[in-house]
């Protein structure tokens, strides 16, 4: 008995050493980590060393380039900068080019604050507003067209899309002194004038066919202009009195039993056109123009009738016009050769590709064109 218990004491003493040592080797690695976790703590990422100014450039080349409107939420957000650091946050909410462009939508909580407070940061920069439908905005949605309409002044891009007539389109009298480009599509008739008697800066229109019909514009001042899904007989009242235009942009839809004949269409200007079409072979397109300064032309095979290199030859004889570059949409991939061979004069023919033709019938956008 007296042997083990002597046996326990020498373990213990043995345990005690083992313990010390272990402690002992245990206090300098925690002397080491405090050292690193010091250099570490005293280190300086070099993001957060440069001037404010150049985050803030950053962050601009972060979000899509104005005029498109970033996402409310998510990825390409500016709202997501704001929940990086309390740093960043700063930066951004003081950052006015980041609020500048803004969508709309009922669905978003960032729209509908009371203050309007994403227009609100974007300061005196100029604006482009995006107000879809399809997003979310209806007419039972106040303080979606309260924000439109008290930051009016300021807007320089304006998109709209509305699947009926709005009383939000009776109220567009007022001043849009900055506005350069408009861009709206209604889906039913409005039976009332839409009207822009104050913009005096702008410059490029896309329109559908009832906004073509509807709408009061300062015609003579465009200098680009996209009509989509509309007929050549509704285009021609437009065409008409924007006598200025420099680049035009048309998507036909043909219905031969409804053609009138009508006034050529002459436009001493114009020096990019391009046309597609829905529908059947269209023999009078080109006989509807004299553009005696068009030196580009994308168009649908389609849309120069049966004989095409005749069409385009009386065409290009009739306005006197040096055309450079062509672009033909066509099922035939033989085209470009047989354009090349006709017209040797022509700088460049080119065959649009069926994927191309795709894209342009299903998304018509001008400002991604």
């Amino acid at each position: 008995m007296l042997e083990r218990l002597a046996e326990d004491r020498a373990r213990i003493s043995e345990l005690d050493s083992q313990i010390l040592d272990l402690e002992r080797a245990l206090s300098v690695l925690r002397s080491q980590r405090s050292v690193v976790k010091e250099r570490l703590d005293a280190y300086k990422y070099p993001v957060l060393t440069l001037p404010n100014e150049v985050i803030a450039e950053i962050f601009v080349h972060y979000i899509p380039k104005y005029p498109a409107c970033p996402p409310l939420a998510g990825i390409q957000s500016p709202i997501l900068l704001t929940h990086i650091c309390r740093l960043w946050r700063g930066i951004a909410l003081a950052t006015p080019k980041l609020w500048r462009a803004v969508s709309l939508s009922s669905r978003s909580r960032f729209s509908l604050n009371p203050k309007n407070i994403w227009l609100s940061r974007a300061g005196r920069y100029p604006l482009a507003i995006r107000m879809n439908e399809t997003d979310g905005f209806t007419v039972d949605d106040p303080s979606l067209s309260n924000a439109f309409l008290s930051h009016r002044t300021r807007c320089e891009y304006l998109e709209l899309r509305f699947g009926n007539y709005l009383p939000l389109l009776g109220q567009f009298g007022g001043d849009f002194s900055l506005l350069k480009h408009l861009d709206l599509e209604i889906d039913e008739q409005p039976h009332v004038k839409i009207e822009f008697p104050r913009a005096p800066m702008l410059r490029s229109v896309v329109l559908d066919v009832f906004a073509a019909r509807w709408i009061v514009l300062p015609w003579s001042q465009l200098t680009t202009l996209a009509l989509h899904t509309i007929s050549l007989e509704s285009c021609v009242p437009v065409l008409e009195k924007a006598v200025n235009l420099s680049e035009c942009h048309l998507k036909i839809v043909i219905n031969d039993e409804n053609y009138i004949a009508h006034p050529r269409i002459m436009l001493p200007h114009l020096k990019s056109l391009k046309a597609y079409c829905d529908g059947l072979p269209m023999n009078t397109f080109l006989d509807s123009f004299t553009l005696p300064l068009l030196s580009k032309l994308d168009v649908c095979e389609e849309l120069l009738g049966l004989d095409c290199i005749s069409s385009l030859r009386t065409f290009i004889s009739r306005s006197e016009c040096k055309l450079q570059y062509l672009r033909i949409f066509s099922m035939n991939s033989d085209s470009a050769n047989s354009y090349s061979a006709a017209f040797p004069s022509i700088q460049e023919v080119t065959l649009g590709t069926d994927e191309e033709y795709e894209h342009l019938q299903l998304l018509w956008h001008f400002l991604s064109s």
